[in-house]
C-alpha cells in the first residue's frame, strides 16, 4: 500500500523539485525578468488537480525555501504561496469547469496577487525594484500555462492509471 503511494506523490515531487532548480538556474539580465515563477506556476496546478494532498501547508515550506535560496525577507514568498494555494484550493471545484482560456485568466490573476504580495512586503521593508519584475513573471506564467497544464495533466492520469 505505501509502495503506491509512494509512486503517487512522485510526479509531484520531482516537478517541484524540478521548478526549485528552475529558479536559481542563473540566465542573462534581459531574460532573467521574464522568468516564470516555476513553484507559484506548479502549486497552483498540483493544488488545483490535488488539493487534499498539497495545499496550504507544503506551500509555506516551500515559500521559506524559497525565500532561504534566494536570501529575500523570510516568509514573503510563504506569505504569497499560502494566499495563492488557499484560494486555489477555495475554488478548485469552480476552476474545473473552466474553459482554458479562462483558467488562463485565473492563473493571471493568482499569479498577479502572488507578485502583489512580494511587492507589499519588499514595500514594507523598503525595498525598491523596477516593475517588470514584478510584471515579467506573471506574464510568461500565464503564458507557460496551457504547455505545462497538458503536460501535468497527462503525467498526473498517466500515473495514476498505472498505480
Amino acid at each position: 500500500m505505501s509502495r503506491d503511494r509512494a509512486s503517487r506523490h512522485l510526479p509531484v515531487v520531482v516537478t517541484i523539485l524540478i521548478a526549485l532548480a528552475l529558479m536559481m538556474v542563473p540566465l542573462p539580465r534581459g531574460v532573467d525578468v521574464f522568468r516564470p515563477d516555476w513553484v507559484a506556476v506548479l502549486m497552483i496546478f498540483w493544488a488545483f488537480s490535488l488539493p487534499r494532498s498539497y495545499s496550504v501547508g507544503v506551500a509555506f515550506l516551500l515559500g521559506i525555501v524559497i525565500d532561504v535560496a534566494q536570501g529575500t525577507l523570510l516568509g514573503q514568498h510563504a506569505l504569497a504561496l499560502v494566499a495563492v494555494v488557499y484560494l486555489t484550493v477555495k475554488f478548485h471545484l469552480l476552476m474545473r469547469v473552466f474553459p482554458l482560456l479562462q483558467l488562463m485568466a485565473t492563473v493571471f490573476a493568482l499569479l498577479a496577487l502572488y507578485q502583489f504580495l512580494l511587492f507589499w512586503v519588499n514595500g514594507i521593508s523598503n525595498v525598491s525594484a523596477p516593475s517588470v519584475t514584478y510584471w515579467g513573471p506573471v506574464v510568461s506564467g500565464t503564458l507557460l500555462w496551457p504547455i505545462l497544464f497538458s503536460f501535468l495533466n497527462g503525467l498526473r492520469y498517466r500515473v495514476q492509471s498505472r498505480v
